[in-house]
């Protein structure tokens, strides 16, 4: 399982899902599935998110096992 800490980054940044979802080229509703853990991000999907918050890619996101 893929655990995530957008929504922690994005209140860092004080950036709203809709914000975010266009910085990164997908809908708002795949930001908040993403935040609450019912979609699993591709690689480069989480690569863009990471560089919009300006860290890396583990920084946001962790595997679980």
């Amino acid at each position: 399982m893929i655990k995530n800490r957008i929504k922690e980054y994005r209140a860092k940044f004080d950036m709203k899902q809709e914000e975010l979802a266009e910085k990164v080229g997908v809908r708002r509703e795949t930001i908040g599935n993403l935040e609450k853990g019912r979609y699993n991000p591709s690689l480069v999907l989480a690569w863009k998110i990471a560089k919009v918050f300006n860290t890396s890619i583990e920084d946001v996101f962790t595997v679980e096992e």
